[in-house]
């Protein structure tokens, strides 16, 4: 075994895990490692300026990829600074390893400048929280956090490095990957039972969450749905595209309101949750989301949602890809040749309504294109009609977003992405990652103006390493989401028309002037024509490009 520093041996074993791309944002306890990148070639390094960026853009690159993304930060602040976007991977399950830069073992009995126990920090948003303590134990502890972060239900580890650790050498095994199998096939007997249900409900829903996408199981959901003449809506709080937009069956997103939801699950008498998170709720509510006589059947790869809020009647612990087509195929053995044809007068009920719904919305959409200043949902759906087929889509539009489900195309497991977590500040920098893993695809980011101030840090390192994003800021100048539910108390603030806190003018942000001070091209948008102008151009040229589009404050 060869002589190695620890510096080294951790860039070796993270090539032998796969991985291409570190993010990070370096300070002194960090600096063994970055004298390591002087003479790595084959692992890019890429610079945020704020470490909420650098994990943002980790967290986009692990899910547009699938592969493991690599975080490097500085001790205890940087970790702190990243923890909101931390928690965003953790709720959209991103395999990402989490490292943090730590002083000296020997010199933090001393209590030095930024140092704390760093593990106890992270270990309420990872799967695994460790520090390593001996350079033997190096490679070990690395695959132990690799293997981790990349096994069912996948999500973010961490791992504390000790500068020691990095500088010191010695005769090192760095030992071999280990990767746990990913297509669980569901208990034969759930299966069965499931079925049974599914065959025989009259007005079954289907619900599609995050965990379709991941395992790229759209064209099994897509059949299993066609069989039983089942809508599908996305995840209250999706963040990729987990049913094709384009099928007649899709309905979108439902309204994160428990009134709204249970208005529409009372017209069915069965819910069957692909891997959908039932439910993350905003507010609390007199009304339960879901009647207690809702039979409900539950397919997900995460023990955890199974029946965590709402009993299931059958809970299926298994991978949607290699469950679906055994459940569809034990479906259609179970049903008569009567459930087969009331399945497809369903089928054909559900496909016009979702039809006559898209049709109606687009009408409004194209009714208010005149406006100014611009209506959000005209704006969605000018720019639906400007997108290539292959484009993909970001979007922390928030409050700005009605309708963007079912307008903007949405075909393939990678084509959209949305904030998971609600942490805002997320969209910026996780497009660029995006981008990243995915160099070969237009990428358009759709972020609310107050979003976007979170992390406006990211358009620097768009403009350093030439990342082909188009940014459109939706900006209302407000927190509008927060005037919408401050309103809806009906209390001081409605009756004055006064929102604290929730204005983003006087003065106004100068988003052209900040994208440009950041190396990014930018230009403002008073018109829908001028946005859908500047957005194409954005598209056209593979470059990052920043639009601000002035939108409607209304929020009543």
């Amino acid at each position: 075994m060869p002589v190695i520093s620890g510096k080294r041996a951790f860039l070796e074993i993270l090539k032998q895990e796969g991985v291409e791309v570190v993010f990070g944002n370096p300070g002194t306890t960090e600096l063994a490692l970055m004298d390591a990148f002087a003479v790595e070639n084959d692992i890019r390094y890429v610079l945020g300026l704020q470490e909420a960026v650098v994990m943002a853009m980790a967290d986009g690159y692990a899910q547009a990829s699938g592969k493991l993304a690599v975080v490097n930060l500085h001790v205890t602040p940087g970790l702190g600074n990243a923890m909101g976007m931390l928690y965003d991977a953790q709720k959209a399950g991103s395999p990402i390893l989490v490292t943090a830069g730590q002083h000296d073992q020997d010199f933090n009995r001393t209590e030095p400048i930024l140092y704390a126990d760093l593990p106890p920090i992270a270990r309420p948003l990872v799967k695994w929280s460790d520090e390593i303590h001996r350079l033997a134990d190096l490679p070990l502890m690395v695959h132990r956090a690799c293997k981790t972060a990349l096994a069912p239900p996948t999500g973010p580890v961490f791992l504390s490095l000790p500068g020691d650790i990095l500088k010191n050498e010695a005769d090192l095994d760095l030992m071999a990957p280990t990767r746990v199998a990913t297509g669980v096939r569901g208990d034969r007997a759930a299966i069965e039972a499931a079925a049974k249900v599914l065959a025989s409900a009259k007005r079954p829903i289907i619900m599609a969450g995050d965990a379709v996408a991941q395992s790229r199981a759209l064209a099994e959901l897509v059949a299993l749905a066609e069989l039983i003449g089942a809508p599908v809506y996305a995840e209250l709080i999706a963040n990729t595209a987990s049913f094709p937009s384009s099928h007649p069956l899709f309905r979108g997103a439902m309204a994160r309101s428990q009134t709204a939801m249970r208005k529409i699950f009372d017209q069915h008498d069965v819910l069957f949750s692909v891997g959908a998170d039932l439910f993350a709720l905003s507010l609390p509510a007199d009304v339960a989301p879901v009647s207690p006589d809702l039979r409900m059947i539950h397919l997900d790869i995460d023990p955890w949602e199974l029946g965590k809020n709402f009993p299931a009647e059958v809970a299926i612990l298994g991978d949607p890809k290699a469950t679906l087509p055994e459940l569809t195929a034990a479906i259609s053995a179970a049903m008569p040749a009567a459930a087969q044809s009331a399945a497809k007068e369903r089928l054909k009920a559900a496909s016009e309504a979702t039809k006559a719904e898209l049709e109606k919305l687009r009408a409004r959409a194209k009714s208010l294109a005149s406006e100014t200043p611009i209506q959000p949902l005209a704006l969605i759906q000018a720019i639906s009609e400007i997108l290539p087929k292959d484009a993909v889509v970001v979007d922390e539009t928030v409050s700005s977003s009605g309708g963007l489900r079912q307008l903007v195309n949405s075909e393939d497991a990678q084509s959209f992405f949305g904030l998971r977590g609600g942490g805002i500040g997320w969209g910026l920098p996780a497009s660029v990652g995006i981008k990243i893993a995915l160099p070969d695809r237009p990428v358009i980011c759709l972020s609310g103006d107050g979003s976007a101030m979170y992390t406006i840090q990211t358009l620097w390192t768009a403009a350093r390493y030439k990342i082909g994003v188009v940014f459109v800021i939706f900006n209302n100048t407000s927190y509008r989401i927060l005037k919408q539910r401050v309103f809806a108390q009906r209390g001081y603030a409605a009756q004055l028309d006064t929102y604290v806190g929730m204005e983003l003018n006087n003065p106004e942000i100068d988003y052209v002037g900040l994208a440009k001070s950041l190396g990014v091209p930018a230009a403002h948008a008073a018109t829908l024509h001028e946005a859908t102008d500047l957005i194409a151009k954005g598209l056209a040229g593979n470059r990052p490009m920043l639009i601000n589009v002035a939108i409607a404050r209304e929020f009543k």
